[in-house]
């Protein structure tokens, strides 16, 4: 009952103030159901109770985040309420009360948002803590659809595309990618393990997302660059290179 109070008022307050400037944006109850759909796909089972993140990251365009000029503090804090409630409804256990930043990312559409999950360990905690270690999960890209994009599809399919060979070349071996996730790390978990003292475990994530591929970091140590420069994400292009710790990634997509 509570969660569905706080979802009315999101809808009633929140799109009541800003229903006029958003025509074609990302709407906050949009926002709302998407957080709570990430909290539910990212649980981890402990021995006696059932974790969820305490952190997450909003990516929004140029133009959706200058929709919230002015009332983003306030946005954020009715977002992290929406979650509070749906961990209690659902019984997850928090490390922490449940924390939403927003961000802005260029490489996004109007109307498109991405969401960041991690699970923080909060400060001081002790070794006997009932927590398991968690890391970063890869950002979660949303796009809206629109009847018009819909119509197109179904008045015109869209060819079968012929099948890509999409690898990564690490230190000069390469491992073809075979599914729409692939992680990078030492952990032996991983899809392509590094024997690299400077990587961590879970260190980055090969994301495909539609047409593209994307670079996750998932909250390593040392970071990623991708083509020099260092990044959390970035849209990867054939021949760009990555560097994890001292291992250097090449990223090449081709036709057979």
């Amino acid at each position: 009952m509570v969660l569905r109070s706080l979802e009315q008022k999101l809808e009633s307050l929140l799109e009541g103030m800003f229903g006029r400037a958003f025509k074609t944006n990302v709407q906050p109850v949009e926002l709302a159901r998407k957080l709570a759909k990430e909290m539910d796909e990212h649980r981890t089972i402990s021995v006696s109770r059932v974790y969820v993140p305490n952190e997450y990251v909003l990516y929004l365009s140029t133009g959706d985040r200058e929709q919230f000029s002015g009332y983003e503090a306030s946005l954020l804090g009715e977002l992290q309420e929406y979650l509070i409630e749906h961990a209690r409804r659902e019984g997850y256990a928090l490390l922490t009360q449940p924390r939403v930043l927003m961000e802005t990312d260029s490489d996004l559409e109007v109307g498109e948002f991405g969401i960041a999950t991690r699970m923080a360990q909060p400060k001081g905690t002790g070794a006997g803590f009932d927590a398991p270690e968690v890391e970063a999960g890869a950002t979660m890209i949303y796009k809206p659809r629109t009847a018009e994009r819909d119509n197109e599809v179904a008045a015109e399919p869209p060819p079968s595309p012929e099948r890509e060979v999409v690898t990564l070349v690490v230190d000069g071996v390469p491992y073809e990618v075979g599914k729409r996730r692939v992680t990078i790390g030492r952990s032996r978990e991983c899809d392509i393990r590094l024997r690299d003292p400077n990587a961590s475990r879970q260190h980055a994530e090969l994301r495909q997302d539609g047409a593209a591929y994307w670079l996750v970091d998932l909250g390593s140590t040392n970071g990623v660059e991708v083509n020099g420069t260092r990044t959390k994400r970035a849209k990867l292009e054939p021949g760009d290179t990555i560097t994890i710790g001292a291992t250097r990634l090449e990223f090449r997509r081709e036709l057979p």
